[in-house]
């Protein structure tokens, strides 16, 4: 009705998409992120976004993406050729017609979820009253200071986003009083709790080396043993020690500590007050810097800005390109402003650069800008603000590109082109340069659409020779849709159309003009038939939009090899880094970090799990174990099966052998009610059976050789489980576990829990006694020397080879069907299976469990990706791009990006030089000519 109302009042035109089969899947996308509860409120919000121009549809995109409840957006003007330098959703068939109207279908097709309208009238205060936030871009200072007034006085959360040519700006007004849920935007931290005094105040010490608190941090206090008085405390605050330890309240009248205890961080909220943009436009302790190589010039541009306004309002236009009349005109508007502002120095060369520039349109900066400020929609959107604790926001960005400027590169200017909006910055003859690139593109992920999106709005490989190589091995999945905006629903799941693929398609869409392939090669060694010596020399230059940092290692490598640079660029979240690798200018990649902070023992993951990720990276190796690598093993070829496994030694040919025997013998399932009937004891043997035993070896009461309890610190002391048919999770695992089994042996399972009841009525479960004989590995070093000293049962290693010789194992009737795991059906059972298996052991040790939403996140590997930082990392990666193209040979010139959307944190700095080998271990001769190795120091590589 609401929806109706609207149409009927403001000519409204809507896309009503909505099939909810896939609702669920598109809200966990987004969880992955931000949670539960700002995705619900979220799911509430009605945005109106003013201007469909780049910025406008860029903050579209983004909004929609995130999963508001309504999107409005709004444009009275018509397309024309300058808007294709970076509006992605127009086509040459839209040019006069309306730019809302245009974008329309396409904008409703990225979110299935959340309703999208056009507005094709001008904005009145009866059309924003509708809406919780509001946007404006391409408007007055006139409208702003105008609407501003209004929202602020209605509480209605405003934003102002700008761009002109190379720089921007972007304002937020959350209103008279906003809510802080969280003022960091990170994980709350925890640790473990080794020993707590008794004395005022109390000091808890950790097990771990860093807390990860800091001073006036809150944290409550829970399963602590012996001072339980401190499990309903309530939030403490806490006075910082040591990087292990901390003082709480007074504990000198609570019970002796005995041990255990987890420490967790309480974020507080904090109520915020903001200034109208009248009052933000004469507060200077507003403005934010992002490049602190030029304070200046940010001082400077907000005062350019608003007497930009000023310049249209006078002469009814942008200042002209390069027109050294409206830029004296400009900075004389400027140095007027400044009488009451009383800046101590104004530079004038940026404001001459803005004014030759202004004019501009250009996608990379509209990325940037439109992710910012997508992202405090988002915010405003879920009543929550992550953010530094200033009474306002306001952002005055500047990209530092304008030394990329020449008037060589401004002659020729064209006219009805789609790059019209870029060759009003740079000039025809640097259009013509980039069309003539050759660029190769490494991954075609979120980062990756999104850099394919700008490539084909600057036309870069679009022109005659250039060309666009992309690769990714990957398909396209339910989690990718939320971030990865070239794909659609109807792409999943189908095998011919790969990542690559389908974004190459979707490009050539936006810019029929694009040169590119696509590929579906994994990048490493491997591939270096396809990716050699001639393929690196042919390019100009290589992006890289990978997930992980072996694969970035190796294609900076390779690009120091062959003397090509490369951009490169990473998210986490509401964080993003970008990287700009200049041959013999800046410093490359780097090789990679030996080790990995976050593996876990594999003795703490076999017998002394202490937090949730360890029983949930258990429960993916159970996973592994039983459904795939077992199956595996049993198909390998016959001919030599077991002279091949014997050689990899006997400890691991035991295990293996153990489990083809498993699959192929006795154990190998009949029907459906073997299934059951086996999951049923896998329970028991995990959850009773092992615990059992481990309690056998190492007793409750157990004393260390230095008197001290065996379990205490990080090692918990755990108890058996007895199965309960009416207890939920027992009975999931069970389903999941028995249907898996079924699948690997081509049996149809079921779900109908009451059947299964009925089966496991009929299920023997043998009696289990523990054994004296059985060793338990405290470390992994333990594990490791048992392995190489050779003790073990080889009786059955021989039993095992004798049963296996005949017959083959690979016989079609014993054939299995591993299963790969696959985190986005839910239907599959492979959640199913991760979530009860990894909860049944974490209550085996006392663990809070996690819920089906945080297991899918931890076991399914997925990096935590949001399209409003993956937009803004992409638009700075291609301002860079610009630099590499245009030449530029001074450091100064280029700058490497770190920014996290949570908090307004965005830094632009000048990167690192190259390291180089000291002049006395340099090679001489032909080899420091010819070889790019030897040049670039690494002598052991030359």
């Amino acid at each position: 009705t609401g929806a109706k109302n609207m149409v009927e009042r403001n000519s409204l035109t809507h896309v009503n998409t909505n099939p909810i089969n896939s609702l669920v899947f598109w809200a966990l996308c987004g969880r992955y992120v931000l949670g539960h509860e700002a995705m619900r409120r979220m799911g509430t919000a009605n945005v109106l976004i003013a201007g469909m121009r780049g910025l406008g549809v860029e903050i579209a995109k983004n909004v929609i993406l995130s999963g508001v409840k309504s999107v409005t957006v709004q444009d009275e003007g018509p397309a024309e050729w300058m808007d294709f330098s970076s509006q992605f959703f127009l086509l040459a068939s839209h040019l006069g017609q309306n730019r809302a109207l245009s974008s329309l279908s396409q904008l409703s097709g990225l979110n299935p979820h959340v309703h999208v309208s056009a507005h094709t009238g001008p904005l009145k205060e009866t059309l924003l009253q509708q809406f919780q936030v509001v946007v404006l871009t391409d408007s007055t200072l006139d409208d702003q200071q105008r609407f501003g007034t209004f929202c602020h006085s209605n509480g209605i959360k405003f934003i102002v986003a700008d761009t002109k040519g190379l720089c921007g700006q972007l304002f937020c007004d959350f209103g008279e009083e906003f809510e802080v849920l969280d003022t960091d935007g990170e994980t709350p931290a925890s640790a473990m709790i080794d020993h707590i005094t008794k004395a005022d105040p109390g000091v808890v010490t950790c097990i771990e080396q860093r807390h990860g608190f800091v001073n006036g941090s809150t944290v409550s206090l829970s399963e602590v043993c012996g001072m339980t008085k401190l499990n309903s405390y309530g939030p403490v605050d806490i006075k910082v020690l040591g990087p292990d330890s901390f003082s709480i309240c007074d504990t000198s009248s609570f019970s002796e500590y005995k041990k255990g205890g987890v420490a967790t961080e309480v974020k507080k909220s904090k109520m915020l007050q903001f200034k109208p943009l009248d009052e933000a436009l004469v507060d200077p302790e507003l403005l934010v810097m992002t490049d602190y190589g030029k304070m200046t010039k940010h001082q400077t541009l907000h005062l350019a800005f608003q007497a930009l306004h000023g310049f249209v309002k006078r002469v009814g236009r942008l200042p002209k390109p390069r027109s050294q009349s409206d830029a004296e005109l400009l900075v004389a508007m400027v140095t007027e402003l400044n009488k009451v502002s009383h800046l101590d120095q104004l530079d004038e060369g940026v404001v001459q650069s803005l004014s030759f520039t202004a004019c501009g349109d250009l996608a990379p900066v509209n990325a940037f800008i439109g992710g910012l400020a997508a992202q405090e929609v988002m915010k405003e959107a879920m009543f929550y603000l992550s953010g530094k604790l200033s009474i306002g926001m306001c952002w005055w960005i500047f990209i530092p590109c304008l030394s990329a400027l020449s008037t060589a590169l401004l002659s020729l200017l064209q006219r009805g082109s789609r790059y019209d909006g870029q060759t009003a910055v740079f000039g025809s003859g640097f259009q013509e340069r980039l069309g003539e690139q050759k660029y190769f593109l490494v991954g075609a992920g979120a980062i990756g659409c999104e850099l394919l999106k700008n490539f084909a709005l600057i036309g870069l490989g679009a022109g005659e020779g250039g060309h666009i190589t992309v690769t990714d091995m990957d398909s396209i999945e339910r989690s990718n849709l939320n971030r990865q905006f070239l794909f659609r629903s109807q792409d999943i799941g189908v095998r011919e159309k790969q990542k690559s693929e389908v974004a190459a398609q979707a490009v050539r869409v936006m810019n029929p003009n694009m040169n590119i392939t696509a590929h579906q090669n994994r990048l490493d060694p491997d591939s270096e038939q396809v990716y050699g010596h001639a393929f690196f020399m042919g390019l100009d230059g290589v992006a890289a939009a990978l997930d992980n940092v072996e694969a970035r290692v190796y294609l900076d490598g390779r690009c120091v090899q062959h003397q090509r640079p490369m951009l490169e660029g990473g998210t986490l979240g509401s964080k993003g880094h970008t990287l700009v690798v200049v041959p013999h200018l800046t410093e490359s990649y780097g090789p990679a970090k030996t080790g990995s902070q976050n593996a876990s023992p594999l003795c703490t993951l076999k017998n002394f799990p202490h937090r949730i990720e360890h029983t949930l990276q258990w429960a993916r190796d159970q996973f592994e174990g039983l459904y795939k690598q077992a199956a595996e093993h049993v198909n390998l070829d016959a001919a030599g099966f077991l002279e091949r496994t014997l050689g990899r030694g006997e400890a691991e040919a035991l295990e293996v052998l153990e489990c083809v025997w498993g699959g192929v013998g006795g154990q190998r399932p009949q029907g459906w009610e073997d299934c059951v009937g086996w999951a049923r004891r896998q329970w028991e043997t995990l959850y009773n059976n092992d615990i059992a035993q481990l309690l056998h070896c190492f007793p409750s009461d157990q004393l260390t050789s230095s008197g001290l309890p065996f379990w205490s610190g990080a090692k918990r002391c755990p108890h058996p489980l007895t199965f309960d048919p009416s207890n939920t999770t027992h009975m999931d695992y069970v389903v999941a576990a028995a249907n898996l089994y079924g699948q690997i042996y081509g049996i149809v399972g079921t779900r109908d829990s009451s059947a299964i009841r009925s089966i496991l009525e009929t299920v023997h479960i043998p009696a289990f006694t523990p054994k004296s004989t059985v060793k338990i590995h405290l470390t992994d070093k333990e594990m490791e020397e048992e392995r190489e000293s050779g003790h073990l049962d080889t009786g059955r290693l021989d039993e095992l080879q004798k049963k296996l010789s005949s017959p083959p194992v690979n016989s079609a009737a014993l054939q299995m069907h591993p299963i790969d795991f696959e985190k986005d059906d839910d239907n599959n059972f492979h959640i199913d299976y991760i979530v009860a298996a990894s909860n049944l052991r974490a209550e085996n040790y006392d663990i809070p469990t996690a819920d089906r939403h945080k297991s899918k996140l931890i076991a399914g590997r997925i990096i935590p990706a949001i399209a409003t930082t993956t937009a803004a990392v992409a638009g700075l990666m291609c301002v860079e791009l610009y630099k590499l193209v245009q030449g530029h040979r001074k450091i100064s010139s280029y700058r490497s990006g770190y920014i996290n959307l949570a908090v307004q944190y965005c830094v632009l700095s000048e990167p690192l030089g190259p390291q180089r080998a000291p002049k006395s271990r340099q090679y001489k001769g032909c080899c420091t000519v010819h070889c790019p190795l030897a040049r670039f120091g690494m002598l052991k590589a030359c």
